[in-house]
């Protein structure tokens, strides 16, 4: 849910810090085919978002951060889903 500052207060607890001048939080969220990363990265930075780092390819993993016009941090990302092994999600493993 995106709130105004002011809506915001209604629900904290605590004093709202400044994201410009403190770390709050780091989102990250996957997307299911690579060249999403470019997209939603590139749709971040022409809505006025700034870019974080530079993408990171490792192959198996594609990724690009960005921070939104509050100065979130924010991270998207690709993972190629058959570079991970299901054997150890079964709860099964190999013996001779």
């Amino acid at each position: 849910m995106l709130l105004s500052h002011e809506t915001f207060a209604k629900f904290a607890k605590l004093p709202m810090a400044d994201p410009t001048t403190h770390t709050l939080a780091l989102y990250c969220f996957s997307v299911s085919a690579r060249d999403e990363v470019d997209t939603v990265a590139e749709a971040a930075l022409a809505a006025g978002g700034s870019e974080a780092d530079g993408p990171e390819d490792h192959g198996f993993m594609y990724s690009r951060s960005f921070f939104d016009l509050d100065g979130h941090g924010w991270q998207v990302m690709w993972m190629d889903p058959s570079s991970t092994s299901d054997s150890s999600a079964s709860g099964t493993s190999a013996r001779a």
